[in-house]
């Protein structure tokens, strides 16, 4: 099967992408995928071969050859990996787990020649290779717009234990909450909040660091605008929350049901958060404090047009609040 399509991926990041599937390649379930996506700020092609276990079709093996190129202009920094990883994935009770042992080769450089020192610093290659596990509860019925149900999402990843010169302990949870309230409107809440541990002398790696701000974590903001910067670079932290309230009602006067206007929401919402590099010599307390110091945040209100079981399109009006210099 050869299939190609164009979509947006993330902020209107047009993507062209074409696709080779070899579906039941030996006779008893295994996939060959070979996928190549081509866009303005990011290159990737990839293998992957997927085999379920015989006589447990939810348990799931996968190998995965690939490269991606990507731009990422908030820190004038550009990164090519090349890589091979392994997912063991298998549901337990009421959870759904994956194991991951991933070895990527990466090449940081420079977007452009007015980047900061700070980032010229982490230029050149480096080698990681990771342990990573990742919990997954979700009862929502729908990923893009839900009405009804909540999503626990835990990951761990360890770097350096298995070689490579990139050591690290990530800690990074997902929480989303959503109800159905008065009139046919949805009221959702979510949180979210990490941590990255340096387990060498050497400092955490820009490209392994979190990064907060844009349409997807705190609206109003910049793409990736908040936290540690240089030189008008943005560099990530080592520590990061974001929380979030929305309301999502049918549009006003909407005179009948399965018509076009199903396909849209209006949106109200609030948001907040920080992220922040923090000193490990110091205890939780002072890491609670550091975190809740210049709190980001914004509210506002949009449109929301769902597109299918694929994605969604925002339309919003924000008000950001709690601003600091350079956001």
């Amino acid at each position: 099967t050869i299939s190609t399509a164009a979509f947006l991926k993330s902020v209107f990041v047009p993507l062209q992408v074409l696709g080779i599937k070899l579906p039941n390649l030996l006779g008893r379930g295994e996939k060959l995928t070979f996928q190549f996506s081509y866009g303005t700020k990011e290159t990737s092609y990839g293998l992957s071969l997927f085999k379920p276990q015989s006589g447990c079709y939810d348990r799931n093996f996968t190998f995965n050859l690939y490269k991606v190129t990507g731009q990422f202009p908030w820190s004038s920094l550009k990164e090519t990996d090349r890589g091979v990883s392994t997912e063991l994935s298998f549901p337990l009770w009421m959870t759904d787990h994956t194991l991951k042992w991933e070895g990527v080769w990466r090449e940081l450089g420079c977007l452009a020649r007015s980047a900061s020192f700070a980032v010229r610093e982490e230029s050149g290659h480096t080698l990681k290779s990771a342990l990573s596990h990742t919990m997954v509860i979700d009862s929502r019925n729908s990923a893009i717009l839900p009405r009804k149900g909540a999503l626990l999402r835990i990951n761990q990843e360890l770097a350096g234990y298995t070689g490579g010169d990139t050591s690290f302990l990530k800690e990074d949870i997902e929480l989303q909450i959503n109800k159905p309230f008065i009139w046919g409107s949805v009221l959702s809440a979510s949180l979210w909040g990490g941590m990255i541990y340096p387990l060498s002398s050497q400092p955490t790696s820009i490209a392994d660091r979190f990064y907060l701000g844009g349409p997807t974590s705190v609206r109003g903001f910049g793409m990736y605008s908040i936290g540690p910067q240089s030189e008008g670079d943005y560099l990530g932290g080592e520590a990061y929350w974001a929380g979030g309230l929305h309301l999502y009602t049918p549009l006003p006067f909407q005179s009948r049901k399965g018509g076009l206007a199903d396909l849209f929401r209006t949106h109200f919402f609030l948001n907040a958060g920080n992220l922040c590099n923090l000193n490990y010599g110091e205890g939780p307390q002072a890491h609670l404090q550091k975190l809740a110091e210049c709190i980001r945040w914004s509210y506002g209100a949009g449109i929301i047009l769902r597109l299918g079981n694929i994605a969604r399109l925002e339309l919003n009006y924000c008000l950001p609040m709690g601003v600091q210099s350079g956001d």
